[in-house]
């Protein structure tokens, strides 16, 4: 953990900690000492329940970025989402699965869901997680931007038939 680069190290010990080889105490108990201030740094981006690594990493992104993040949310209407930022936006991590068509309609029912309920979804895959995290940050960024100054544009929606 003193010698891997950040990321690196959070994949290695999320990994053995998701796989109950090792805890987080056990690893806080052997970093006493000033020259272990990065790894105990790393072992508080570790996450108690992911259900992927893609997960880790963007909570680690979004909230080195400032943003609050609730992982594994239960959203009204939607169901257990992968992220929920600001309590506005629901990131999904996609991985290969979600590119069968069973998967896509039932991702996309859930985004459908999550819009009538006020709530804007956002997917990314592991290219964008891995490769492009920056990118993934600021377009969540830019939608939090919009939605406070009201981009989204104004409520116009008339109940009943259309004029005619």
């Amino acid at each position: 953990m003193r010698c891997l680069p950040e990321l690196e190290s959070l994949v290695m010990v999320q990994s053995a900690v998701s796989q109950a080889l090792l805890t987080t105490e056990f690893l806080e108990k052997k970093m006493g000492g000033n020259r272990n201030g990065k790894a105990r740094a790393i072992l508080n981006l570790v996450l108690p329940r992911a259900d992927s690594l893609l997960e880790v990493l963007a909570h680690t992104h979004f909230t080195r970025a400032g943003l609050r993040v609730k992982m594994h949310a239960d959203v009204p209407g939607v169901g257990e989402v992968d992220c929920l930022i600001e309590d506005c936006v629901i990131v999904e991590l996609d991985g290969g699965t979600h590119f069968k068509s069973k998967q896509v309609k039932k991702d996309w029912y859930r985004s459908n869901a999550g819009l009538r309920s006020g709530f804007m979804s956002l997917h990314y895959y592991y290219a964008d997680v891995v490769y492009r995290p920056q990118k993934m940050v600021d377009e969540v960024l830019a939608v939090l931007r919009n939605r406070e100054t009201g981009r989204y544009g104004p409520f116009r929606y008339i109940a009943g038939p259309p004029p005619s």
